[in-house]
């Protein structure tokens, strides 16, 4: 891996010359949002929620990570990460709710593209400044609709008919199928789904055929053993449940013929939940199981929409000299803890899918603990095609990772930091450190604290329901934990003091009102 520290323009240069000396694959990163790592069969959730051939299939054929985490689990800061290797605090993008990208900056696919690849960026974006380094783009205007989206086409408003995720995957297909054949190619095909307030294709609306899905253990957790963060926060399914997210109402972006579809599935299921008139933990259950309903039901046209591009590398000959990657922007709550989001450096939202599969160089079926990050994927992206990774770049190139080479220096410990508060769900701004056995977090503010610690032994507790962080055995632990994030600060350039609008959101600042709860 070469990291220099050099200005733009010679980096630019370096580019084309290192590139022009070896063959470069193409890259292909299918990108989820909010796609839990429990709601893909390859990762064996005891609930059995579902299966997803064709995103098991890139596992099966190349390599499933079980401990891919995020820097900051959030939609936007999480895309910004990805296309810069580097952290919030280093990209600017810390939020959502008063961030906007830079575009100017450094970032893999300008350099890509420099090298001599095409470069295509289509579907959710979500980073508020329209893409740069991109030979073709086409966009959701901010979160997007999952019925019939405008897009952003080269600065040009299109409409679309159709499910989201089909109309996203229709897009890729035809890029890649109108692409220049004789140059190598990087895509990034972005889906909405399967995002909150998840919508499914209305050809899925009957897919579970009104299964009903086993509960996780803590789907009734009172937070006992835990700080003022965890019981102040707003994104449980016992309260923040909206109409919407219930599909009590219907969604406005459809036309008449889906909306006669969609009211002919939910009309009748919703009246006989109207009158049985539900409250507390039988509303809870209720809802959690309209919530899997809805959430797999997403998940099963990214599914689709996978084994579409699959096949298509299949049939044109370019499967043998593709990488392909899929991943989520982070992890995401199935009920567990009584949540739906993410955002926590828990294990449910700090944890997202990996798999990657890239022939004669990753062993078919292989899986690694190796802890990787999202900081990770710019350098491996920029390794692969033979480009010299950017000083600027905090991560770390998982080539030797894919070839089953884990580096013995590879990091033992991992930062995470999180920034938005209070809305939209009130969670705490914290920062911490992970390792495979502990988390040490230091909560910085809101939910009725100031200023509190907690540490949890995932060895001992891995759903994290009881802090440790006063427990006398624990004690060296800590003290050896809190050298570390010292040590994972100071390495990272991150800020003694964190700028109060990194932070801020003050409640109904620029945010729609909130559905009525059902």
């Amino acid at each position: 891996m070469i990291r220099r520290l050099l200005p733009l323009a010679t980096l630019l240069v370096a580019t084309v010359a290192h590139a022009a000396e070896r063959k470069q694959p193409n890259i292909v990163l299918i990108f989820a949002d909010d796609h839990a790592y429990q709601a893909i069969s390859a990762y064996g959730d005891p609930r059995k929620l579902i299966e997803t051939p064709n995103i098991d299939r890139i596992g099966r054929e190349g390599m499933r990570f079980d401990r891919c985490l995020v820097t900051n689990s959030i939609c936007g800061p999480c895309r910004a990460v990805v296309l810069t290797g580097a952290y919030s605090h280093v990209n600017g993008f810390v939020n959502n709710s008063n961030s906007r990208f830079d575009g100017s900056q450094i970032t893999f696919p300008k350099l890509l593209k420099t090298a001599g690849y095409q470069t295509a960026m289509i579907g959710k974006w979500h980073l508020e400044s329209d893409p740069t380094g991109f030979d073709f783009w086409q966009i959701l205007y901010g979160q997007g609709v999952y019925y019939n989206p405008p897009m952003n086409r080269l600065g040009e408003r299109t409409p679309t008919n159709g499910y989201v995720t089909d109309i996203i995957a229709d897009a890729s297909l035809d890029w890649l199928k109108k692409r220049d054949k004789t140059k190598p190619f990087m895509l990034m095909t972005q889906h909405k789904a399967p995002h909150r307030e998840w919508s499914p294709a209305l050809r899925h609306l009957d897919h579970d055929k009104d299964r009903k899905y086993p509960e996780p253990a803590t789907l009734m957790d009172d937070y006992a053993g835990r700080g003022a963060a965890e019981k102040g926060q707003d994104m449980t399914i016992r309260n923040t449940f909206t109409q919407l997210d219930a599909k009590l109402t219907t969604p406005p972006s459809l036309n008449a013929e889906q909306r006669a579809e969609w009211e002919k599935y939910y009309g009748p299921r919703n009246a006989k939940f109207q009158e049985a008139n539900l409250t507390g933990d039988d509303l809870v259950r209720w809802r959690y199981q309209r919530y899997m309903h809805d959430y797999l039901g997403c998940v099963r046209a990214v599914d689709e929409a996978v084994g579409r591009v699959l096949k298509f590398l299949d049939d044109e000959g370019l499967a043998e000299n593709t990488i392909v990657i899929y991943t989520s922007d982070q992890g995401f709550y199935l009920g567990e803890h009584g949540w739906f989001d993410k955002r926590w450096i828990f294990e449910e939202s700090i944890r997202t899918p990996l798999l990657v599969r890239w022939p004669g160089n990753t062993k078919p079926g292989s899986a690694t603990r190796a802890l990787v990050s999202n900081v990770d994927f710019a350098e491996t992206f920029l390794d692969i095609a033979g480009v010299p990774i950017p000083d600027r770049m905090q991560g770390r190139s998982l080539v030797p990772v894919l070839r089953g080479q884990t580096p013995a220096d590879w990091r033992k410990s991992f930062y995470y930091q999180y920034f938005e508060y209070p809305t939209p769900h009130r969670v705490a701004p914290h920062y911490g450190v992970v390792t495979d056995r502990y988390k040490l977090i230091h909560f910085t503010g809101g939910t009725g604290t100031t200023d509190y610690w907690e540490l949890f032994d995932l060895q001992k507790d891995p759903s994290e329901l009881k802090s440790v962080i006063d427990d006398p055995a624990y004690r060296d632990t800590r003290a050896t934990l809190e050298k570390e994030l010292t040590r994972l600060r100071t390495e990272l350039k991150v800020p003694a003091e964190i700028p109060a609008m990194w932070h801020a959101n003050p409640p109904g600042a620029g945010k729609k009102k909130q559905q009525k709860k059902s």
